[in-house]
């Protein structure tokens, strides 16, 4: 019997893939198929599909007629796929582990992890379009990925923390390393702090270190939530960058020390125009006197010349100097 049960799952493996019955796993790697394909084995456990030119995952890519598979683990890298339509997991409630890094993904359904309600870890490394990242918020936000523990989304040029709600996942871990993020938000570090369990890595950004990290500079210092706190650099302005985030100084990153100083400028300018306008008016109301003194000046500098010329000419004449003599 044994025997029997070796030959039938043999049969029932993809014609371009590959099936190992000793860890129920089906390989489909590096063809040219453009679909999921449709003869998957009812036992699979892990499905690895890598390599493919698989650009669409429609609905219900992976049970087209409308039986569950056992799969728990699915790798999907890859694969080019630029578009996830409604319910492309669909038939898949054991699914534990979803792998979409290295896609291009452009088009991301509100509704397309719909169903995946066993989901713990999924993996949007190097995938998002600039287009895409601005769906994922709606597709995460989806009650079915309520027990999702992990989610990795490393390389993908984000500039913001693209989850609107935490509190419909479970998350233990959020990895947003190596992105374009130069601040997290205020909004941001409220929901973090409300899940306590969760843990942030968000090594290799490019803060900004001025005034307006001021609430996640405090987050650092007081929560241990980042577990790559000690690799967060400072990235602007130039006199700060290499150095790390944490080690900033308290008046660095202080918003109401820097408003201080700008209204202490503003108001010490405003002083100083008030002394000018002062000034003017002071010499316009003075112009009468101003001008008597002026010219007293000039008659006692012309008095003056007068009186050196004269003595000028009397040494210069050479019968004044004889007569002398």
């Amino acid at each position: 019997m044994g025997t029997v049960f070796l030959r039938i799952n043999a049969e029932s493996c993809p014609w371009s893939c590959s099936c190992l019955n000793s860890t129920a796993t089906v390989s489909c790697l590096d063809s040219q198929d453009t679909d999921v394909p449709g003869d998957l084995p009812s036992w699979v456990n892990t499905l690895i599909l890598r390599g493919n030119n698989v650009s669409t995952l429609r609905e219900c890519a992976f049970s087209p007629n409308g039986t569950d598979l056992e799969i728990v683990t699915l790798l999907l890298s890859h694969n080019n796929i630029q578009t996830i339509e409604p319910y492309a997991f669909l038939g898949l409630p054991r699914l534990q582990m979803l792998d979409l890094s290295h896609n291009r993904l452009v088009t991301i359904s509100e509704m397309s992890f719909y169903g995946l309600e066993e989901l713990r870890y999924l993996h949007l490394n190097d995938t998002l379009t600039d287009f895409g990242a601005g769906q994922l918020s709606r597709a995460l936000s989806t009650e079915s990925l309520r027990n999702l523990h992990r989610l990795e989304l490393s390389g993908n040029r984000l500039t913001t923390v693209p989850l609107a709600r935490l509190d419909v996942l479970n998350l233990h871990a959020l990895v947003l390393t190596n992105n374009s993020i130069e601040v997290i938000e205020k909004d941001n570090i409220t929901s973090f702090s409300e899940f306590r369990k969760l843990l942030v890595f968000l090594a290799q950004n490019p803060f900004r270190c001025t005034c307006d990290i001021e609430t996640f500079y405090h987050w650092l210092k007081n929560s241990s939530q980042c577990a790559d706190s000690h690799h967060l650099l400072c990235s602007q302005p130039d006199a700060k960058r290499g150095i790390l985030v944490e080690r900033l100084r308290h008046e660095d990153v202080d918003c109401r020390s820097a408003e201080l100083e700008a209204v202490s400028y503003v108001f010490l300018g405003i002083v100083l125009a008030l002394i000018g306008v002062v000034f003017l008016m002071v010499l316009y109301l003075n112009r009468g006197g101003i001008k008597r003194w002026l010219n007293n000046i000039h008659e006692a500098c012309r008095d003056q010349m007068e009186v050196y010329h004269y003595r000028y000419e009397q040494d210069s004449d050479p019968r004044l100097a004889n007569v002398a003599v």
